[in-house]
């Protein structure tokens, strides 16, 4: 389940001292180095390769090693949200590197994955179409447990793969909170997350013999949690729908403007 509840316009966000950043760092033997989602200066996940048609990614690093939960706005997100929060929208600047950035207000029902389970995307629809590693013969590993949301239709040829990424592993959470969660959430409460969003889309240079899907262009929607890691882990154990508001990175995704402001149409097709 899926479906944008409200999109804001295009705003400028986002502070030079803060915990987040985005950053490419040097790739021996390449003119362009590797994409990081940078914590407190350390390298908190490798993000796709720049060239778009290496296969998609978001791998943990040992920078992912706490949550960004802004205590002005636990009460607010809590509580859930009807639509986009002005307020809330520029408390979370503080948290996020400068740029322009799409808010989108969703309806999410997360599915929990571990790395090479069944619904895992990178052992499962990635290799459908890139096959698997010619040097490590092994899926891309993401070093995490992740959720998916929606994969839907995002025009000819053409489809979007959703996740949310927590910071830290759900292992990490406190049980009681999660059950907590869970319990309202099976009440019918339907507290917000908060995160900080890429699109990435990837597509294969070359057709790689087998691949069942050689041709196909993965929309990879990557929502990076800051606040909300007890509230996705308890809705995907309660089978219960959260909100998540968003922040669409338009200046540090592997896609077009044109691409970016596309998105909420295609999430809103998402049954």
């Amino acid at each position: 389940m899926a479906g944008v509840i409200a999109v804001g316009g295009p705003v400028r966000l986002g502070s030079p001292d803060a915990p987040l950043r985005f950053a490419e760092k040097d790739r021996p033997g390449t003119w362009r180095g590797n994409r990081y989602l940078m914590l407190d200066g350390q390298d908190a996940f490798e993000l796709s390769f720049w060239c778009g048609t290496c296969p998609f990614l978001f791998e943990r690093q040992t920078g992912a090693s706490r949550t960004l939960s802004p205590e002005q706005l636990t009460a607010r997100l809590g509580a859930g949200l009807s639509g986009v929060d002005a307020d809330v929208v520029a408390a979370a600047g503080a948290l996020i590197p400068e740029g322009e950035y799409l808010p989108l207000l969703t309806t999410i029902r997360p599915r929990l994955v571990l790395p090479g389970d069944r619904d895992d995307y990178f052992s499962a629809e990635q290799v459908r179409t890139w096959g698997i590693s010619d040097f490590w013969g092994l899926p891309e590993y993401p070093r995490t447990a992740y959720y998916r949301g929606a994969t839907v239709p995002a025009g000819p040829g053409a489809r979007l793969f959703e996740f949310i990424v927590p910071m830290v592993p759900p292992t990490w959470n406190e049980p009681g909170r999660v059950a907590s969660y869970a319990e309202q959430m099976s009440a019918g409460a339907s507290p917000a997350c908060l995160a900080v969003t890429i699109l990435d889309i990837c597509q294969p240079a070359v057709a790689k013999p087998g691949a069942a899907e050689p041709g196909l262009a993965h929309w990879g929607l990557a929502h990076f949690l800051l606040d909300g890691h007890h509230k996705a882990q308890a809705a995907a154990q309660a089978g219960r729908p959260v909100q998540l508001l968003t922040l669409l990175a338009i200046d540090h995704s592997l896609a077009s403007r044109d691409q970016i402001l596309a998105v909420p149409a295609i999430l809103a097709t998402a049954e």
